[in-house]
């Protein structure tokens, strides 16, 4: 999403617009994505088939998805189309600009309680769009799994305060969660000792709606455990449901556990 004034979009590219103003040849648009640009539908471009009527297609102040068929910046000029958006990518396309308006909101409620200026905001917030292609896929992702941030490469105590906020305002379809068991077995039981106390942990999550969990060999004695549930209390109750079932069985045997919850 651009937040420069002298952002140009792509030919091609699909853009969120306001209608400025109806003429008898087509309307003035402005370019929501894109502040200060303009941009022109020409009354051939407003539908498919005849225009009778234009303003029976679009009015002053109404929103609309349009693509970009033309850009003139000698003219300062961007030729746009709306009959060529199909109902299904308009409102994708809305529902992204949309969910990008979301995000910077979250971003600016952020700031005032980090104490950022609108200039560190607005960077962080462009590091996170090239990160994860978009801001609120960013923040949907600290929703998703909390360390999304930090796996990424970024660093700081703002970080807690995003990601605190993510998980407030954004619903995302999945969460995440991840532990670490590391399992030493001296006995006679060995591998099959450790087979059965991660396999003990999978079945954990048999019988539970639209939660998952998988263990991974970590390099010994270390075994990762990988939880994805639709919100947090499912993937909590099963990670505690997990850890009991493990050690119940490496109690059983000659070893010991340790458990991190990463």
């Amino acid at each position: 999403m651009a937040d420069l004034a002298n952002d140009w979009p792509e030919e091609g590219e699909l853009v969120v617009c306001s209608v400025k103003s109806v003429k008898e040849n087509g309307a003035y648009l402005n370019l929501d994505s894109y502040p200060e640009r303009e941009g022109f539908v020409f009354i051939g471009e407003i539908a498919t088939g005849w225009v009778r009527n234009i303003r029976a297609h679009v009015r002053e102040g109404q929103r609309v998805v349009a693509k970009v068929i033309g850009i003139k910046r000698e003219r300062d000029s961007v030729n746009l189309s709306i009959k060529s958006v199909s109902e299904e990518r308009r409102r994708d396309a809305l529902q992204s600009w949309k969910n990008e308006q979301r995000a910077s909101q979250i971003m600016r409620v952020a700031a005032e309680r980090i104490g950022w200026d609108g200039a560190k905001t607005t960077a962080v917030s462009e590091e996170m769009r090239e990160a994860f292609g978009s801001l609120y896929g960013a923040l949907e992702e600290c929703a998703i799994t909390e360390s999304a941030l930090e796996e990424s490469g970024f660093e700081g105590a703002w970080i807690a305060v995003v990601t605190e906020l993510a998980i407030e305002n954004i619903v995302p379809p999945f969460v995440e969660i991840r532990g670490l068991f590391e399992i030493k077995v001296w006995g006679p039981e060995g591998v099959e000792a450790i087979s059965g106390a991660l396999q003990a942990a999978e079945d954990c999550a048999d019988g539970e709606d639209e939660v998952t969990l998988t263990c991974h060999y970590d390099g010994a004695p270390n075994y990762r455990v990988d939880i994805k549930a639709p919100d947090y209390p499912s993937a909590e109750a099963v990670w505690e449901a997990a850890q009991e079932a493990a050690s119940k069985k490496i109690g059983s045997v000659e070893g010991s556990i340790a458990i991190e919850r990463l």
